[in-house]
């Protein structure tokens, strides 16, 4: 853990290194991500059987790929039922907030003789990624399918690796309670390359989302454009802005629920009152003492851990904006006056009661956001991830006559003849 003060003058070099963690993508990564991509491509699901042997040491065949409705089954009979309950509500809650964002499609008839408009259609088929390595994730089952599900995708497939075989109860019952119609045990950048170009078993998709490892991060940027994405998503952060106001005990919870994802996860503390930073760096140490995940979140802690002394809370608005980050908490006593000047961000916390852990689970906005600064210009998962829009247009002969002549000033200054003409012909020119 670092202490910067944000007046000094080599803080943004320092600050930067935290910054670029994750930033460079192995080229030996992308070969043989690539190299994978390829064979599932030529020889379908005899590499996508090998590669699960190999890297999930689950010896299957095609036929076993897909997870039985008797095992879903078997899933919620395991789990007990208030562990349930609580998936299903907040499957509910996700579903009610992304209602929210459904656009309709909708016709202008402002001018007489010309029609326009926009068509909302729901994709047809799309493919949820969900991590089946270090920690098991069925919120992740809920913030990918359940927009897509209020968005009106018609089929939802969902793959996750089953290392050793060993199938994650509570990411089964998600899945049914979220609309999922079809999960196969498969993960990795074969998963991602089986979904992109389809096998015998596994449908091809329209768009994939989801978390991953780098394997599965790099293969989604690799096979972008043959499918859609959601976004690539890098090491996740977390931004606290405080005004010296609340319990260090509470933040310094707060920065190691960020720290204990991953050791490249990255957790970040401004304040304004230096000793309250100390005190959070205490508790911080004293809390790590007795965390389950205790590895993962000090290394996390110790290379991009960041307490930072600002002079003022506009100073540390400022900061913030140009951090982008994915997640920022607000742990000031007047949050929604800052509320206003926040630009960049993933997600937004505000107060001294709303950890990040509330809209990771069930607040009900998506838990899917913009990493590594790339709030700057891309936004949470949403409804509007699992649509297409397309535009309408209808001119009727007299509003043809009416803009037409402008139409072929245009195509001509272009130098389109054969546009100008499609345009001019029917004026009778």
């Amino acid at each position: 853990m670092q202490f910067l003060d944000i007046r000094e003058p080599d803080f943004q070099e320092r600050f930067d290194a935290i910054v670029a963690r994750g930033e460079e993508v192995d080229r030996e990564v992308e070969g043989v991500v690539l190299s994978i991509i390829n064979d599932v491509r030529a020889r379908g699901d005899e590499a996508v059987l090998e590669y699960t042997r190999r890297f999930d040491r689950l010896e299957c065949s095609a036929a076993s790929l897909e997870v039985s409705a008797a095992e879903i089954d078997a899933a919620f009979a395991a789990v007990d039922p208030a562990e349930i309950a609580a998936l299903k509500l907040a499957a509910q809650r996700v579903a009610a907030f992304h209602e929210k964002q459904k656009q309709q499609s909708w016709l202008s008839t402002e001018e007489p003789d010309i029609m326009l408009g926009q068509k909302v259609t729901p994709l047809t088929r799309v493919g949820i990624y969900v991590p089946g390595g270090k920690a098991s994730y069925p919120s992740s089952v809920i913030m990918n399918a359940v927009p897509a599900k209020v968005a009106g995708v018609k089929e939802i497939i969902m793959v996750a690796p089953t290392p050793g075989g060993e199938v994650n109860p509570h990411v089964l019952v998600a899945a049914k309670l979220s609309g999922v119609d079809r999960v196969f045990r498969i993960g990795g950048a074969q998963a991602v390359a089986a979904l992109a170009y389809g096998t015998a078993t596994i449908p091809q998709v329209d768009k994939i989302t989801g978390p991953g490892n780098i394997y599965v991060a790099t293969a989604k940027k690799l096979v972008f454009g043959r499918v859609g994405i959601d976004m690539i998503a890098g090491p996740s952060e977390i931004l606290v802005i405080n005004d010296g106001s609340g319990n260090p005990a509470h933040i310094a919870a707060d920065l190691l629920s960020q720290a204990e994802h991953d050791e490249l996860a990255s957790s970040v503390l401004i304040t304004t009152d230096r000793a309250f930073g100390e005190r959070v760096a205490e508790e911080v140490e004293r809390q790590l003492q007795v965390l389950s995940r205790q590895a993962i979140a000090r290394k996390s802690w110790e290379s991009f851990g960041v307490i930072v002394v600002a002079g003022t809370i506009g100073e540390a608005v400022a900061f913030s904006n140009r951090l982008a980050p994915e997640h920022l908490e607000l742990a000031v006593d007047h949050p929604f006056d800052l509320l206003p000047s926040i630009t960049n961000a993933g997600a937004i916390f505000l107060g001294h009661y709303t950890p990040e852990a509330s809209g990771d689970y069930l607040a009900g906005p998506n838990h899917t956001l913009p990493t590594g600064g790339t709030a700057r210009f891309f936004s949470p998962l949403s409804v509007d991830d699992f649509v297409k829009k397309s535009s309408i247009i209808h001119f009727s002969k007299e509003g043809l006559n009416r803009l037409g002549r402008e139409i072929v000033r245009i195509a001509d200054l272009e130098g389109l003849e054969a546009h100008a003409k499609s345009v001019s012909i029917r004026l009778g020119e």
